[in-house]
């Protein structure tokens, strides 16, 4: 454990939060992807399978415990109990062009053939694009709420701060993950824009908006 790895596991929970709060205290789902919520309840069901088999320590069962229960109750709430406020004709990315390759790819390229090494390489693969269906979503629409833009951020931030965590690993442990920095690496590019038009639009208290796709 080291401060960039715990300063990304609290920005990525802050990011779920405030998802789930603004679901919650506007009784609406719109703006918010439930394809990449979907994909993201995947990513942690493939991953933490492991909580069924191995013991690291307290904190990392209560976090994993934690992402998996947020993750099922995001996708309740938007497909069930406020399913009449989701946007569905504008949530149109297709999720095989995502999920096809991603399985192909946990098969050719893991750390060990066994099952659970490939559905943990799995999910570490659809991490790096299980955000696309959102951006995809909002390029649609042109726009996106200003508590929508705050998760995305702090989603983002909390793979820029893993980054740095694997740096200060590989510097003071000689660890190195080439799945998972390489991965990590692909989903912080896909944030770069909109970071970009975070800080110069968001925090100067306009919308964020992006031109509409031809």
């Amino acid at each position: 454990m080291n401060i960039f790895r715990i300063l990304g596991d609290v920005s990525h929970l802050l990011a779920i939060i405030i998802l789930l709060l603004k679901i919650l205290k506007s009784k609406s789902c719109a703006g918010i992807s439930g394809k990449s919520q979907i994909l993201f309840a995947l990513v942690f069901t493939t991953r933490y399978l492991d909580l069924l088999t191995t013991f690291i320590s307290v904190y990392n069962t209560v976090m994993k415990v934690i992402f998996l229960i947020c993750a099922y109750i995001t996708v309740y709430m938007i497909y069930i109990k406020f399913r009449k406020t989701f946007d569905s004709e504008n949530d149109s990315f297709r999720l095989e062009f995502l999920l096809v390759p991603v399985t192909g790819l946990s098969f050719l390229e893991n750390h060990s053939f066994t099952p659970l090494e490939i559905l943990w390489t799995f999910s570490i693969y659809l991490e790096s694009v299980a955000i696309l269906p959102q951006l995809f979503m909002i390029s649609k629409t042109g726009e996106a709420e200003t508590i929508t833009t705050h998760y995305l951020f702090f989603l983002g931030l909390y793979r820029a701060l893993y980054i740095a965590n694997w740096i200060w690993r590989y510097y003071t442990e000689n660890f190195y993950d080439q799945i998972a920095v390489v991965s990590g690496v692909v989903q912080t590019i896909f944030y770069c824009d909109f970071f970009y038009l975070y800080v110069t639009k968001v925090l100067k208290g306009k919308k964020l908006s992006l031109p509409m796709p031809v």
